[in-house]
């Protein structure tokens, strides 16, 4: 059974962007050459889970080649995978990014910053500081076991479908279609937004 998405003319969890950091963004966009689009999810659900996702967002942007053209509202999840109860919640949100690393590179980045905020890989669906998942690059379709492109669960999965459509209502997954299909399809059952939270880009 799933729930139905309804997509509403306004929607209270997004917000808006500054003319004047629109600006910003689009002048520091000269400083890349041929810039590839890249969509990046991020999850917290131990520590301040707020502060680390900023964290991770403003990391993103201090890496050379790499620039944040977006940020999405925060939602708050259930843990995926595991008995109810048994973890806290998840924060979790979409960055929309240009870049001119490759995936390889932009893979290597995404778990150094993981590393920064001392994520542990001991248990699968375990809890977690952090986590960065690139969820595409460009219209590249790749089964690389290293990395498999576009992300191989985003599909399914309302925590990251949800804020992309948010921040992004046309978006498509490469491979797979609209967003805005994909969200009706899959429950929302313990993924909500906290429009309470906000999330910055990076000046």
């Amino acid at each position: 059974m799933t729930a139905p998405f309804i997509k509403g003319p306004n929607d209270p969890t997004v917000q808006p962007v500054p003319a004047s950091v629109v600006d910003q963004v689009d002048a520091a966009d000269t400083t890349l050459s041929n810039p590839k689009r890249a969509v990046i999810s991020l999850g917290s659900n131990l520590g301040n889970r707020l502060e680390t996702i900023q964290g991770a967002i403003d990391a993103l942007e201090d890496t050379p080649g790499v620039r944040i053209k977006g940020v999405s509202p925060v939602y708050e999840t259930e843990p995926w995978g595991v008995e109810p109860g048994t973890q806290p919640s998840y924060f979790n949100a979409i960055v929309v990014l240009k870049t001119t690393l490759p995936p390889s590179s932009l893979l290597e980045r995404a778990h150094a910053v993981e590393e920064a905020f001392h994520r542990v890989r001991d248990e699968h669906w375990g809890a977690r500081t952090l986590d960065v998942d690139i969820v595409s690059y460009a219209d590249l379709v790749s089964d690389d076991p290293d990395l498999t492109l576009p992300h191989p669960r985003a599909h399914e999965r309302a925590f990251v479908l949800a804020p992309w459509h948010d921040l992004e209502p046309e978006a498509q997954l490469p491979g797979r279609g609209p967003v805005v299909d994909l969200l009706g399809t899959v429950t929302r059952d313990g993924v909500a937004p906290r429009a309470d939270l906000e999330l910055q880009l990076p000046e």
